[in-house]
């Protein structure tokens, strides 16, 4: 295995692991979100939603049964991880320091799958090799 398999494989195990402890902390320490939700400028209803796309988002992104749907994964991610940072740093609440950690292994997964996976993603470019 090359070394971009490697990172590849080392981010995306961190990234999908960082989200499914967020999906933990969700169900098991829901009190404690839902009390934070409001500070952050949030509605209280995501808490029930957020844990569901926090397993659904690695799912889709390990299995790859759908290049398609990993992408559309990978770019929920994109967006939420930003908002995550924002809320947190507006409203002066900790807890931002994840969300610029998940964003870089975020980076690093999206731009080397395809040096790492097949099918290709057509958004990912080829900066890092073709799977082999």
């Amino acid at each position: 295995m090359n070394k971009t398999k490697w990172i590849y494989w080392i981010a995306t195990g961190l990234l999908c692991l960082g989200y499914l402890a967020g999906a933990v902390m969700y169900t098991f320490a829901h009190d404690m979100v839902a009390d934070m939700f409001p500070k952050l400028g949030y509605p209280v209803y995501l808490t029930y939603l957020l844990p569901i796309v926090k397993v659904l988002g690695p799912v889709a992104i390990l299995s790859r049964y759908s290049v398609a749907l990993s992408d559309l994964a990978y770019a929920g991610m994109f967006f939420h991880l930003p908002l995550a940072f924002s809320a947190h740093v507006t409203s002066g609440q900790p807890g931002w320091q994840p969300a610029v950690i998940m964003f870089v292994l975020l980076l690093v997964s999206f731009f080397t799958q395809n040096a790492a996976r097949k099918p290709q993603s057509p958004y990912a470019g080829t900066r890092f090799g073709a799977a082999s």
